[in-house]
């Protein structure tokens, strides 16, 4: 591999790059419950590239912060290794931060438009993405909030979708919906803190129970619209998704060793995309699964960089 190709290899790790595709999942799968995805086709992609700069920002800070542990539990990664100079993540970061709260303050509130121009409604949940990114990465990473913190981000990102629409952000239907994704990483964050040494069977069946919870939850998010409105799978679909996700939960359980439990988390991660993707389903039918798409450049890419 030549040596552009190399430096190449190495900012796409540090991005995570097959990852960011979760983040634009969210979004898509917000802009079908807000209604706008097809009427503002601007808005949708303004806050679909901040979404993924802030993510990808998150990612960058959070190997930047994981330095020293890195250099001796995973040497291999881009800045310990050497191949990405640790200044040079930072500023990236913050690079990142900056273009995704500029892309996300300029997304208009339709609602309000006429009366002042570009409310900042979006731009202050990118602001709050960005506080929960770095409350996580530098402090509470390693605490009994890590899981929570980290849910926080993607509830603010579901909430960021949403913002899209315009309007009152904090609805029920609203907090339901974002409330399903952030219970599901939760336990993500959950079955994954000691996933590269051995896990404890006892804190791995905890962390499946809250994506078990999130699954109740994602049932439930009909139960805001008029009847009829929402397809007949759709609970089905839930149901397919948790025996999906809960074959390699379980398998972790069995055997409760680093390659099973990363198995799982991979899968549970990138399950997000089939989590939204459903969820699209019970506001828009089944156009909703288009989001699955999203699982093509994630899969690929993620021959090559690494998603935990």
């Amino acid at each position: 591999m030549s040596r552009p190709a190399l430096k190449l290899l190495a900012y796409a790790q540090l991005l995570r790059i097959p990852n960011v595709f979760t983040a634009f999942a969210d979004i898509a799968m917000a802009a079908c419950a807000a209604g706008y995805l097809l009427e503002e086709p601007l808005v949708f992609v303004a806050l679909l590239a901040a979404s993924g700069c802030l993510y990808c920002g998150g990612m960058v800070l959070n190997d930047y912060c994981d330095r020293d542990e890195d250099a001796k539990a995973r040497p291999f990664r881009p800045i310990p290794s050497g191949r990405i100079d640790r200044h040079v993540a930072l500023l990236l970061a913050i690079g990142l931060f900056v273009v995704g709260c500029g892309l996300a303050q300029f997304v208009p509130d339709p609602g309000r438009s006429k009366e002042t121009g570009n409310a900042p409604i979006s731009g202050l949940v990118a602001l709050a993405i960005v506080a929960a990114v770095v409350l996580y990465d530098a402090w509470l990473k390693h605490t009994p909030l890590g899981p929570i913190a980290m849910a926080s981000c993607r509830f603010l990102n579901v909430l960021l979708g949403l913002s899209g629409a315009g309007g009152d952000l904090l609805t029920t239907p609203n907090l339901h919906l974002a409330a399903t994704t952030g219970l599901y990483i939760v336990g993500v964050t959950w079955f994954a803190r000691t996933e590269e040494a051995q896990s404890n069977r006892r804190q791995l069946i905890l962390a499946s129970t809250v994506m078990a919870l999130s699954l109740v939850l994602a049932v439930t998010v009909p139960m805001h619209r008029a009847p009829s409105t929402t397809p007949i799978y759709f609970p089905y679909l839930v149901a397919a998704f948790g025996f999906l996700v809960g074959a390699k939960l379980v398998a972790a359980i069995q055997r409760p060793g680093p390659k099973e439990v990363q198995a799982a988390v991979k899968r549970s991660i990138l399950g997000l995309v089939a989590l939204d993707a459903i969820l699209a389903t019970a506001f828009v039918g089944a156009p909703g699964l288009l989001i699955l798409l999203l699982l093509l450049p994630a899969r690929w890419l993620g021959k090559w960089v690494y998603s935990t």
